[in-house]
């Protein structure tokens, strides 16, 4: 699995322009898998830093609890509108969870940084492992797929 930054050495356009398809909106959607194997969706501020992805959620959430017990994730960037215009990105991988409380620290900074705000309390961090990414776009009148997957090459499709 790779890190954020591997992710970035490995495929640089791709990486920059998914990372932008989040920052834009500040939000994702965050697919885990419930205890009793079907998927659960929720909300989540990603905060790409540092040369990770982090995912910080509040304690005893589903989402955390969920991860914690199977580590797989799809993270979903918010749709706009259904002619993709400004494109959809995802990212693939598993979530390895953060106990270092000097690490959660800096987390929070680095948050307030990003957001102009920090959450108070306790909480739960994962950083993200990256197996996979892809970006949708329109292309004219086509849709342009880019994707990479660890161990691989960035690939581009257009489907009409």
């Amino acid at each position: 699995m790779a890190a954020w930054e591997d992710v970035c050495r490995f495929s640089p356009e791709l990486a920059s322009a998914v990372q932008g398809r989040f920052e834009a909106h500040g939000l994702g959607l965050l697919a885990t898998v419930r205890s009793d194997g079907f998927p659960r969706l929720s909300g989540v501020e990603p905060l790409f830093t540092r040369g990770q992805l982090w995912l910080g959620m509040m304690p005893g959430s589903r989402k955390a609890l969920d991860l914690q017990r199977d580590d797989r994730l799809s993270l979903h960037s918010a749709t706009t509108d259904k002619e993709l215009t400004e494109g959809d990105a995802k990212v693939t991988g598993r979530a390895v969870e953060v106990t270092d409380e000097a690490t959660k620290h800096e987390f929070l900074r680095w948050f307030a940084e990003a957001n102009g705000y920090a959450p108070d309390g306790p909480f739960h961090l994962f950083r993200v492992d990256v197996t996979e990414l892809a970006l949708i776009k329109p292309g004219g009148d086509h849709l342009v797929i880019e994707s990479w997957r660890q161990g691989g090459e960035t690939r581009r499709i257009e489907r009409r």
